[in-house]
């Protein structure tokens, strides 16, 4: 059985930093993909970032190109999410993800967190 535990998630003040963990267990890091998603309210989930098995190819969503940055630690089993350059609008639930053989839309994941919240306010 998949279980994914977000956390890091907190209220910090524009252009700060942030960063999300997903501990994983019941699953191999290097065996699927493994993505980030959020959903801020009245809004559908987004993907945010995907790491992929084997190589640890990244994909990111354009909205967070070049401040945020994705990693795992295989012998851990995380996954991170490093947030940069914070701004109100990155401020959503962020969910991780597993269950899935690519990076892909949330419907391709079958397994997620319960969530961890980020508000980015002054």
């Amino acid at each position: 059985q998949v279980q994914l535990v977000e956390s890091g998630g907190d209220l910090v003040q524009p252009g700060g930093s942030l960063r999300l963990s997903c501990a994983v267990s019941g699953f191999t890091l290097d065996y699927g993909a493994i993505g980030w998603f959020r959903q801020a309210p009245g809004k559908e989930r987004e993907e945010v970032s995907c790491i992929s098995r084997g190589d640890g190819r990244t994909y990111y969503a354009d909205s967070v190109k070049g401040r945020f940055t994705i990693s795992r630690d295989n012998a851990k089993n995380i996954v991170y999410l490093q947030m940069d350059s914070l701004k109100p609008e990155d401020t959503a639930v962020y969910y991780c993800a597993a269950d899935s053989p690519l990076c892909g839309p949330p419907n391709d994941f079958d397994s997620w967190g319960q969530g961890t919240q980020v508000t980015v306010s002054s």
